[in-house]
Protein backbone atom coordinates (compact mmCIF):
# COMPACT_ATOMS: atom_id res chain seq x y z
CA UNK A 1 0.00 0.00 0.00
CA UNK A 2 2.66 2.61 0.79
CA UNK A 3 4.52 2.20 -2.31
CA UNK A 4 1.52 2.76 -4.22
CA UNK A 5 0.67 5.74 -1.61
CA UNK A 6 3.85 7.20 -2.91
CA UNK A 7 3.91 6.87 -6.48
CA UNK A 8 0.77 8.30 -7.14
CA UNK A 9 1.89 11.64 -6.47
CA UNK A 10 5.26 11.41 -7.56
CA UNK A 11 3.56 10.46 -11.58
CA UNK A 12 1.67 13.45 -10.83
CA UNK A 13 4.11 15.73 -10.03
CA UNK A 14 5.96 14.29 -12.75
CA UNK A 15 3.49 14.76 -15.14
CA UNK A 16 2.81 17.98 -14.34
CA UNK A 17 6.51 18.82 -14.47
CA UNK A 18 7.01 17.69 -17.86
CA UNK A 19 5.90 20.46 -20.03
CA UNK A 20 7.65 23.44 -17.84
CA UNK A 21 11.08 21.34 -18.26
CA UNK A 22 10.62 20.72 -21.88
CA UNK A 23 9.78 24.16 -22.86
CA UNK A 24 12.86 25.51 -20.69
CA UNK A 25 15.07 22.67 -22.19
CA UNK A 26 13.48 23.97 -25.70
CA UNK A 27 13.39 27.65 -24.94
CA UNK A 28 17.05 27.09 -22.66
CA UNK A 29 15.64 28.94 -20.21
CA UNK A 30 17.66 29.10 -16.66
CA UNK A 31 14.71 27.17 -15.12
CA UNK A 32 15.95 24.02 -17.44
CA UNK A 33 18.71 24.19 -14.57
CA UNK A 34 16.37 24.63 -10.97
CA UNK A 35 13.03 22.90 -11.97
CA UNK A 36 14.99 19.55 -11.98
CA UNK A 37 16.80 20.23 -8.81
CA UNK A 38 13.60 20.93 -7.09
CA UNK A 39 11.84 17.87 -8.85
CA UNK A 40 14.58 15.84 -7.37
CA UNK A 41 14.16 16.80 -3.99
CA UNK A 42 10.15 16.78 -3.97
CA UNK A 43 10.61 13.17 -5.08
CA UNK A 44 13.12 12.42 -2.26
CA UNK A 45 10.91 13.48 0.37
CA UNK A 46 7.93 11.52 -0.72
CA UNK A 47 10.06 8.19 -0.85
CA UNK A 48 12.11 9.18 2.08
CA UNK A 49 15.35 9.46 1.26
CA UNK A 50 17.72 11.75 3.38
CA UNK A 51 21.05 12.98 1.93
CA UNK A 52 24.26 13.82 4.22
CA UNK A 53 26.58 15.56 2.25
CA UNK A 54 30.13 15.11 3.20
CA UNK A 55 32.65 17.98 1.54
CA UNK A 56 31.15 20.00 -1.73
CA UNK A 57 31.13 20.10 -4.39
CA UNK A 58 33.86 22.09 -6.37
CA UNK A 59 32.65 25.79 -7.36
CA UNK A 60 35.45 25.61 -10.47
CA UNK A 61 34.22 25.23 -14.21
CA UNK A 62 34.37 23.20 -16.27
CA UNK A 63 34.05 20.40 -13.76
CA UNK A 64 33.46 16.69 -14.68
CA UNK A 65 32.38 14.33 -11.33
CA UNK A 66 33.17 11.14 -11.21
CA UNK A 67 31.35 8.77 -9.71
CA UNK A 68 30.65 4.71 -8.70
CA UNK A 69 27.36 3.76 -9.11
CA UNK A 70 24.73 1.96 -7.28
CA UNK A 71 21.16 2.46 -7.92
CA UNK A 72 18.36 4.06 -10.11
CA UNK A 73 18.25 6.18 -6.83
CA UNK A 74 21.96 7.50 -7.59
CA UNK A 75 19.99 9.93 -10.05
CA UNK A 76 17.62 11.78 -7.81
CA UNK A 77 20.10 12.10 -5.05
CA UNK A 78 22.44 13.48 -7.14
CA UNK A 79 20.12 15.58 -8.72
CA UNK A 80 18.73 17.09 -5.79
CA UNK A 81 21.83 19.12 -4.69
CA UNK A 82 22.91 20.69 -7.68
CA UNK A 83 21.65 21.67 -11.41
CA UNK A 84 24.00 18.78 -13.35
CA UNK A 85 23.97 16.84 -16.20
CA UNK A 86 24.14 12.96 -16.33
CA UNK A 87 26.29 10.35 -19.13
CA UNK A 88 24.21 7.47 -19.65
CA UNK A 89 24.34 4.43 -21.82
CA UNK A 90 22.46 4.64 -25.05
CA UNK A 91 19.67 1.84 -23.97
CA UNK A 92 18.33 4.55 -21.61
CA UNK A 93 17.36 6.99 -24.14
CA UNK A 94 14.37 3.55 -25.14
CA UNK A 95 13.06 3.00 -22.21
CA UNK A 96 9.47 4.04 -21.47
CA UNK A 97 9.25 7.00 -19.39
CA UNK A 98 12.55 6.87 -17.76
CA UNK A 99 14.35 7.62 -21.04
CA UNK A 100 11.78 10.60 -21.48
CA UNK A 101 12.97 11.93 -18.17
CA UNK A 102 16.38 11.29 -19.06
CA UNK A 103 16.37 14.04 -21.94
CA UNK A 104 14.77 16.26 -19.66
CA UNK A 105 17.74 16.04 -17.55
CA UNK A 106 19.38 17.02 -20.61
CA UNK A 107 21.83 13.59 -20.31
CA UNK A 108 24.03 13.11 -22.52
CA UNK A 109 24.09 9.21 -24.07
CA UNK A 110 26.89 7.25 -24.98
CA UNK A 111 26.71 4.08 -27.57
CA UNK A 112 29.17 1.81 -25.56
CA UNK A 113 29.34 -0.60 -28.44
CA UNK A 114 31.05 1.84 -30.53
CA UNK A 115 34.60 2.60 -30.59
CA UNK A 116 34.35 6.08 -32.69
CA UNK A 117 31.07 7.12 -29.92
CA UNK A 118 33.72 8.05 -27.22
CA UNK A 119 35.09 11.55 -28.86
CA UNK A 120 31.57 12.60 -29.98
CA UNK A 121 30.06 11.95 -26.27
CA UNK A 122 33.61 13.80 -25.06
CA UNK A 123 32.75 16.84 -27.14
CA UNK A 124 28.98 17.26 -25.89
CA UNK A 125 30.35 16.53 -22.49
CA UNK A 126 32.93 19.49 -22.66
CA UNK A 127 29.75 21.95 -24.60
CA UNK A 128 28.17 21.01 -21.18
CA UNK A 129 30.51 21.90 -18.72
CA UNK A 130 31.90 24.88 -20.51
CA UNK A 131 28.65 26.27 -20.55
CA UNK A 132 28.45 25.94 -16.68
CA UNK A 133 26.92 22.76 -16.24
CA UNK A 134 29.02 19.98 -13.40
CA UNK A 135 28.73 16.78 -15.61
CA UNK A 136 28.77 13.46 -13.71
CA UNK A 137 30.64 10.51 -14.78
CA UNK A 138 29.44 6.77 -13.46
CA UNK A 139 32.81 5.65 -14.16
CA UNK A 140 32.24 1.81 -13.55
CA UNK A 141 30.63 1.81 -16.76
CA UNK A 142 27.70 -0.32 -14.58
CA UNK A 143 26.17 -0.49 -10.91
CA UNK A 144 27.35 -2.31 -7.92
CA UNK A 145 26.07 -3.98 -5.37
CA UNK A 146 26.91 -0.92 -3.08
CA UNK A 147 29.68 -2.46 -0.79
CA UNK A 148 32.52 -1.67 -3.42
CA UNK A 149 33.64 0.10 -6.05
CA UNK A 150 34.39 -1.25 -9.48
CA UNK A 151 37.28 -0.41 -11.62
CA UNK A 152 37.44 2.78 -13.35
CA UNK A 153 36.87 3.21 -17.14
CA UNK A 154 39.42 5.64 -18.04
CA UNK A 155 38.73 6.31 -21.72
CA UNK A 156 35.82 8.87 -21.11
CA UNK A 157 37.43 10.55 -18.38
CA UNK A 158 40.69 10.88 -20.53
CA UNK A 159 38.86 12.41 -23.79
CA UNK A 160 36.47 14.60 -21.80
CA UNK A 161 39.64 15.80 -19.62
CA UNK A 162 41.04 16.38 -23.58
CA UNK A 163 38.08 18.02 -25.04
CA UNK A 164 37.73 20.17 -21.85
CA UNK A 165 41.51 21.52 -21.41
CA UNK A 166 44.06 21.53 -18.96
CA UNK A 167 41.67 24.63 -16.92
CA UNK A 168 39.23 21.52 -16.33
CA UNK A 169 38.39 19.77 -12.44
CA UNK A 170 37.51 15.97 -12.02
CA UNK A 171 36.29 15.63 -8.63
CA UNK A 172 35.59 12.01 -7.45
CA UNK A 173 32.72 11.14 -5.64
CA UNK A 174 31.28 8.33 -3.65
CA UNK A 175 27.37 7.48 -2.99
CA UNK A 176 27.15 4.98 -0.09
CA UNK A 177 23.87 3.85 1.25
CA UNK A 178 24.11 3.79 4.64
CA UNK A 179 21.03 2.95 6.76
CA UNK A 180 17.33 2.03 6.04
CA UNK A 181 14.56 2.77 8.61
CA UNK A 182 16.80 4.24 10.72
CA UNK A 183 19.10 0.90 11.19
CA UNK A 184 22.72 0.76 9.70
CA UNK A 185 22.74 -1.40 6.62
CA UNK A 186 25.59 -4.08 6.36
CA UNK A 187 27.02 -5.66 4.11
CA UNK A 188 24.56 -8.43 3.82
CA UNK A 189 21.64 -5.80 3.77
CA UNK A 190 22.74 -2.78 1.07
CA UNK A 191 22.61 -4.62 -1.67
CA UNK A 192 18.57 -4.97 -1.02
CA UNK A 193 18.78 -1.10 -2.06
CA UNK A 194 21.05 -1.55 -4.84
CA UNK A 195 20.08 -1.96 -8.39
CA UNK A 196 22.27 -3.61 -10.72
CA UNK A 197 22.68 -6.86 -12.60
CA UNK A 198 19.78 -8.15 -14.00
CA UNK A 199 17.19 -6.86 -11.96
CA UNK A 200 14.35 -5.50 -13.33
CA UNK A 201 13.50 -1.96 -12.59
CA UNK A 202 9.96 -2.14 -12.00
CA UNK A 203 9.65 -4.66 -8.76
CA UNK A 204 13.13 -3.02 -7.29
CA UNK A 205 11.68 0.56 -7.81
CA UNK A 206 8.15 -0.65 -5.86
CA UNK A 207 10.27 -2.34 -3.71
CA UNK A 208 12.41 0.46 -2.43
CA UNK A 209 8.63 3.01 -2.28
CA UNK A 210 7.40 0.17 0.02
CA UNK A 211 10.43 0.46 2.28
CA UNK A 212 11.12 4.02 2.05
CA UNK A 213 13.22 5.74 5.03
CA UNK A 214 16.70 5.54 3.15
CA UNK A 215 20.09 6.90 4.41
CA UNK A 216 22.48 8.20 1.54
CA UNK A 217 25.76 9.80 2.03
CA UNK A 218 27.57 12.20 -0.61
CA UNK A 219 31.07 12.56 -0.23
CA UNK A 220 32.64 14.61 -2.30
CA UNK A 221 36.69 14.56 -2.31
CA UNK A 222 39.43 16.55 -3.22
CA UNK A 223 39.83 17.96 -7.10
CA UNK A 224 42.43 15.67 -9.03
CA UNK A 225 45.19 16.97 -10.05
CA UNK A 226 46.34 17.13 -13.74
CA UNK A 227 47.35 13.94 -15.62
CA UNK A 228 46.80 11.52 -18.29
CA UNK A 229 43.72 9.65 -19.17
CA UNK A 230 44.45 6.16 -16.95
CA UNK A 231 46.57 8.28 -13.72
CA UNK A 232 43.06 10.31 -13.56
CA UNK A 233 41.21 7.33 -13.87
CA UNK A 234 42.91 5.61 -10.81
CA UNK A 235 42.96 8.40 -8.44
CA UNK A 236 39.58 8.96 -8.57
CA UNK A 237 38.68 5.37 -8.58
CA UNK A 238 41.24 5.22 -5.26
CA UNK A 239 39.28 8.34 -3.76
CA UNK A 240 36.18 7.16 -4.45
CA UNK A 241 37.25 3.65 -2.77
CA UNK A 242 38.62 5.05 -0.20
CA UNK A 243 35.11 7.57 0.79
CA UNK A 244 32.81 4.52 0.19
CA UNK A 245 34.65 2.44 2.95
CA UNK A 246 35.00 4.89 5.35
CA UNK A 247 30.91 6.00 4.80
CA UNK A 248 30.14 2.49 5.34
CA UNK A 249 32.48 1.44 8.17
CA UNK A 250 31.44 4.91 9.97
CA UNK A 251 34.89 5.96 9.71
CA UNK A 252 34.89 8.72 7.40
CA UNK A 253 35.44 12.68 7.96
Amino acid sequence: MRAWLVLVPVVLITLVGIPFQWASVKLKLPTRRIIPVLYHRVVLALVGVRVTVVGAPSPARPLLIVSNHVSWLDIPVLGSRLPLCFVAKSEVAGWPGVGLLARLQRTIFVDRTSRSATGKVAGEMAERMNGGDPVVLFAEGTSSDGNRVLPFRSALVGAARHSMGEDATIQPLAIAYVGQGGIPLGRPRRPRLAWYGDMDLAPHLLDVLRRGAVDVELHFGTPLPAGNRKAAALHAETAARTMLAGALTGRSG
